[in-house]
């Protein structure tokens, strides 16, 4: 049922992406990403901030310590707000002077410009907020309730993008106006649901800690250099791309990341579900079932993405053309790479999860956080040099195929995990149904003449291909037998009925 949720999230998310898109305009759907895009330059702060909750909340739930639990939220919370007043003052001072000085925005929407940024920054200042009332419902596994409000937001946003169509105001400014309103809702929902779930901790604010404060602001500040090099990698080149190019270009690749976004919200979600298992089975000292989760989420969490990816990329033009009445030119290529990229990286996501496990950060943020600040000047390098736009996404997926090895080097010298072990379980399966399936999916999609239902026809195609290699190659005998088993449960549960 999880997933079944998260088709209904990626639909959603697809579909107002392409609504957007066609009731703003591309260019204002440019410009409204680029400035955005300056508030998302300190938007890590956030997932920084999340990152940090919930590995104290789980390691403390591991270790089955209620006292803990409470102290690290009071601890955290006040941390928040502190970065959260931070965050605005920074915004409203040097944020605001980017947006009206350096950034490429035709004059007549200056004023539309400005609006939108605050409206970005009060959104950004209640997500920071609501961080570690998401946490805690993360940490404690309740990934229903993350499901569900993901529907519930997705759809809220989808209905706002119908309101701008019958109200008379300028769209831009009001669409930034209600993703506010949809933003601080959902918050007010996630806070009530956690108070109300979790009363068993009575929660204080004033509880306070000097060493866990240390312990946190110290995960918490290693984390964030690895956000912020995160960020730096994603909305920089953005505005990168607006500074070379036009917003129309930007526009191209907003569409790349949010195609790439929605298929990664299958990945994203199992990776999400693993990371309370992951760390408490590490306070729990239980290093095999946590090399275990390790090896089979990193492979789960490739096949989400490899399903999905694979057909999408072979029918991209199609596809495109499809979901979007005007389709910005450069959008397929970078759509392309940017999923390329994605693929690259799914295999990384239980490793990374798992590097933050023992809390000891400082080694895997500065080299990771090192290739990604390249990521950003080797970007500006080759725009410089008169190279074309899509050469930003070449270097992205350079850089993502040597920070996998990276990762897999210190993660286990972190947590001892076998890297023989890791490839042999999991890199070698994962090559085995790439190279088949897209052999086979290729093959079919380059047979098979022009057109819609020869399109859907490729795309089911790949969808097999991708789901029978996955099971002979991809599983060990244990897994085959245990995916025979719920198969066979779940047809006899539909017999039944």
């Amino acid at each position: 049922m999880l997933y079944i949720r998260q088709i209904v999230t990626l639909l959603i998310g697809l579909y107002t992406v392409r609504v957007v898109l066609d009731v703003l305009g591309v260019e204002d759907y440019g410009i409204y990403n680029t400035v955005a895009g300056v508030v998302g330059l300190l938007g890590f702060l956030s997932e920084t901030m999340a990152s940090a909750s919930q590995r104290f909340f789980s390691f403390a739930l591991g270790q089955n310590d209620r006292k803990q639990i409470q102290m690290v939220f009071s601890v955290n919370f006040i941390i928040y707000l502190a970065i959260a007043v931070v965050a605005l003052v920074l915004f409203e001072t040097l944020g605001l002077w980017f947006v009206n000085e350096k950034l490429v925005v035709p004059p007549e929407r200056y004023e539309a410009s400005c609006t939108i940024y605050h409206y970005a920054v009060m959104t950004f200042v209640v997500m920071i907020m609501r961080s570690p009332f998401m946490a805690l419902i993360i940490a404690h596994e309740d990934m229903q309730i993350y499901a569900y409000m993901s529907i519930l937001e997705a759809v809220l946003k989808l209905g706002i993008v119908y309101l701008l169509v019958f109200i008379n105001f300028d769209k831009l400014e009001l669409y930034g106006t209600l993703v506010f309103i949809i933003t601080m809702l959902t918050t007010l929902i996630y806070v009530g649901i956690a108070l109300k779930k979790y009363r068993k901790y009575n929660f204080k604010i004033n509880k306070w800690n000097k060493t866990l404060f240390k312990e946190i602001t110290d995960f918490t500040g290693w984390t964030m250099f690895g956000q912020l090099t995160n960020t730096l990698r994603h909305q920089a080149v953005t505005v990168l791309l607006n500074q070379v190019f036009n917003p129309l270009v930007v526009a191209a690749r907003t569409i790349a990341t949010s195609v790439s976004g929605q298929i990664n919200v299958f990945a994203n979600g199992f990776n999400t579900s693993l990371y309370p298992p992951i760390i408490k089975y590490y306070a729990a000292n239980e290093k095999q079932n946590m090399f275990s989760l390790i090896y089979n989420g990193s492979k789960i969490t490739f096949f989400l993405m490899w399903i999905l990816a694979l057909p999408l990329f072979l029918e991209m033009e199609t596809v495109l053309n499809i979901w979007l009445k005007d389709v910005p030119q450069y959008a397929v290529l970078f759509t392309k790479l940017t999923i390329i990229e994605s693929v690259i990286f799914s295999i990384s996501m239980p490793l990374t999860t798992a590097a933050r496990a023992p809390g000891r950060m400082k080694i895997y943020e500065l080299t990771l956080g090192t290739i990604q600040i390249l990521i950003f000047v080797f970007s500006w390098i080759v725009l410089k040099l008169g190279a074309a736009a899509y050469s930003v996404f070449i270097v992205a997926i350079i850089a993502n195929i040597v920070m996998f090895f990276v990762r897999l080097i210190i993660v286990s010298k972190l947590i001892q995990l076998p890297k023989i072990q890791f490839f042999r379980n999991v890199v070698i399966p994962i090559m085995g149904v790439s190279v088949v399936s897209f052999i086979l999916s290729y093959t079919v999609h380059s047979v098979l003449p022009d057109g819609i239902v020869f399109a859907i026809i490729s795309i089911l195609a790949s969808v097999i291909f991708c789901a029978i290699s996955m099971y002979f190659i991809g599983l060990n005998k244990y897994w085959r037998r245990k995916v025979r088993e719920i198969v066979i449960n779940r047809v006899n549960i539909f017999v039944k009925r």
